[in-house]
């Protein structure tokens, strides 16, 4: 392909793309494909001769589309959301098109230094503690980690490496092995399963604490844990802590466990993955009291801010302890600027990196603060919506109150009722949403996700789960009645 055709590809391409989510309203938002659909839509084998745009474009709609859940769908009510705009496209294409793979300064300039900046603009849109921003003159600064995952993994990771300098100080003598294997790490049993994996990667186990009645954890519950491991021998190193939990959007009183962490020495996460993005609006900062106590604070705009997926903003402040867990300095990844601006290498797991900082530019100018508001507040408006359906119906209730975009619900009666229920909302195409269980209960969650999506969206999600719970009342009524009927026969043979 080549200067001429590509340019006649890439437009037809925006075109596709244009069409697709214009259109997506209209999709079927789960596809009806069974596992194993694709491979008899394709040969076994590469082509041995170049095939023509125009098949590869025609077998778009006949192999992709039928198997793709469209998560941009305004019926799309599952997980959290996942960001996407026209100019996020346009950024993606840029940074694909630049091809640079940003581990140094030197591998790309303005890769590292557009990060710097984009970063600092976010962390002010968010009301961050200045100690956070590179423009503070201190040792804070962010960085764009691929997933929340990542980012908490290089938290404990960075945690562990403190700990056992911090040991070794004290006793030069000690090797970090034996260090390690007493360490331990915290976070509440709401917290998303990653933290539990980056234990597992990390070699530290994670304590999982119990919240309270609000699925908070609490500076209390840390302390107790804290006594209880220090009484046996072991180390305390980190503490993850949780602003809206995947869960059911709780979240945990970072205030009381700061201040733990910080009597303790202990390594202060907030993973804020979902409800991050929430913080551009002012009214919603009241949810991260506390964040002064932190030392690391990750949340993504690929889930809620219009950015696409990858694009995990993690501030830490000191960069130095990150750096002296993941530095690595062979010869061949050495230039003669080091130290004069961060070599991104050191701050994450990965050592390439793509020149994602473009998303951000380009979204953030192109909505501004804003427009970015108008769209949280929009979406968290439609919650509220859905919210009132549910408290209007005697047959529902609420599982946990609506602070953001998500509505935690279900029929009031047994876990299977709402599971049946699940699973005929789901069967029916219109809408797609998924469960979660806490303490033993088993609920409905209702994620507002798309950027499309208006209060006649929220108005036929309500409708069908109505349809749908009509349907699984009546055959709990009729199963009832049955059962009743059995009884009677049985009382009546006795």
């Amino acid at each position: 392909m080549d200067a001429d055709k590509f340019q006649k590809a890439a437009g037809e391409m925006a075109k596709y793309i244009t069409d697709y989510l214009e259109n997506i309203r209209d999709k079927r938002v789960l596809p009806e494909v069974e596992p194993g659909y694709l491979r008899p839509l394709i040969p076994d084998s590469a082509p041995e001769d170049p095939e023509s745009w125009q098949d590869i474009m025609k077998d778009i709609d006949r192999v992709i589309m039928p198997g793709v859940t469209h998560w941009h769908s305004p019926q799309f009510h599952a997980y959290f959301p996942t960001g996407n705009s026209y100019p996020c496209i346009l950024a993606d294409m840029l940074s694909d098109a630049i091809g640079c793979i940003g581990f140094s300064w030197i591998a790309s300039p303005a890769c590292t230094e557009l990060e710097m900046v984009m970063m600092d603009w976010l962390g002010q849109l968010l009301g961050l503690p200045k100690e956070f921003l590179f423009s503070s003159g201190g040792k804070g600064g962010g960085v764009i980690q691929g997933t929340a995952s990542e980012a908490t993994l290089v938290a404990l990771l960075s945690a562990r490496a403190r700990a056992v300098q911090r040991a070794q100080q004290k006793d030069p003598d000690l090797k970090a092995g034996d260090v390690i294997a007493k360490m331990v790490a915290y976070a509440s049993d709401t917290a998303h399963s990653s933290v539990e994996r980056a234990g597992l990667l990390a070699g530290v186990p994670v304590r999982l604490l119990p919240p309270d009645d609000m699925f908070a954890l609490r500076g209390a519950a840390l302390l107790k844990a804290i006594e209880e491991d220090l009484e046996k021998g072991n180390i305390p190193i980190c503490v993850v802590g949780t602003l809206g939990a995947t869960s059911a959007c709780s979240f945990d009183n970072l205030a009381e466990i700061g201040r733990e962490a910080q009597k303790h020495n202990l390594w202060f996460h907030v993973d804020a993955a979902y409800a991050g993005s929430a913080l551009v609006c002012e009214e919603y900062r009241y949810l991260m009291k506390g964040i002064e106590f932190a030392d690391s604070f990750n949340f993504n705009p690929h889930k809620w801010l219009l950015v696409q997926f990858d694009c995990s903003a993690m501030w830490v402040r000191n960069a130095d302890q990150v750096v002296n867990a993941f530095c690595v300095e062979p010869l061949y990844l050495r230039h003669d600027q080091q130290g004069k601006m961060p070599d991104y290498r050191h701050w994450q797991i990965p050592l390439g990196r793509r020149f994602r900082s473009l998303k951000l530019w380009f979204v953030m100018r192109t909505y501004g603060r804003k427009k970015l508001q108008e769209h949280i507040r929009k979406q968290i408006g439609l919650a509220h919506e859905f919210e009132e359906y549910v408290k209007a119906d005697p047959r529902f209730e609420l599982f946990f109150p609506v602070t953001l975009g998500l509505v935690c619900f279900r029929i009031k009666g047994s876990n299977e009722v709402n599971e049946q229920l699940l699973k005929k909302i789901n069967a029916g195409g219109v809408i797609h949403m998924v469960p979660s269980k806490m303490r033993d209960t088993y609920f409905l969650r209702f994620a507002v996700c798309s950027r499309f999506m208006e209060s006649h969206d929220v108005t036929l999600a309500w409708e069908d789960v109505k349809a749908k719970a009509k349907l699984v009342l009546e055959q709990v009524k009729e199963d009832g009645a049955l059962e009743a009927a059995m009884d009677n026969v049985t009382i009546s043979k006795n």
